[in-house]
């Protein structure tokens, strides 16, 4: 998890920033700020504990997001637009400039369902697995981080 080094600073401010927005009246709008803090603190604590990939992908929830996208929620309630290029901090993030909070929550959401079959298909580990989980387990970082930014976006 050498990938999230860098990016720890930053990432405390994003966790506030999202803390305090999640203080709103409209309940699934609250529940995914909120869903999308823990995860960014689940990578933070991962990273700083050194836990392995399984405690990690066993603590990052979509259920928010699972029943969001059941009750027919815009995500852009969160953040109307695109993504624009000055939205993308990580280079890695380029091929997202044009997407919508929809589609960026829909490919989180498929990204922690894939890690989360992977596990239980392979007697509950991630371990001894063909499929590269860190770089599945950062790229879903950097996704949710963007997410993150982009909600924070407007606040600038």
């Amino acid at each position: 998890m050498e990938w999230l080094k860098a990016g720890l600073g930053p990432l405390e401010k994003l966790i506030s920033f999202l803390q305090a927005r999640s203080k709103t009246n409209d309940v699934q709008k609250r529940e995914l700020l909120r869903e999308l803090q823990h995860n960014l603190n689940v990578f933070k604590n991962g990273y700083m504990n050194q836990f392995p990939e399984d405690t990690i992908i066993q603590y990052l929830n979509n259920e928010a997001i699972k029943a969001a996208i059941k009750a027919n929620f815009k995500f852009s309630k969160l953040k109307a637009g695109k993504i624009e290029p000055y939205h993308v901090k990580e280079d890695r993030n380029k091929r997202y400039i044009g997407w919508t909070l929809d589609q960026l929550f829909d490919k989180i959401d498929e990204k922690l369902e894939e890690l989360r079959t992977l596990q239980k298909m392979n007697g509950g580990t991630v371990s001894q697995l063909r499929n590269n989980t860190a770089l599945m387990l950062s790229n879903l970082y950097y996704r949710l981080k963007l997410a993150a930014d982009f909600i924070q976006s407007e606040m600038k």
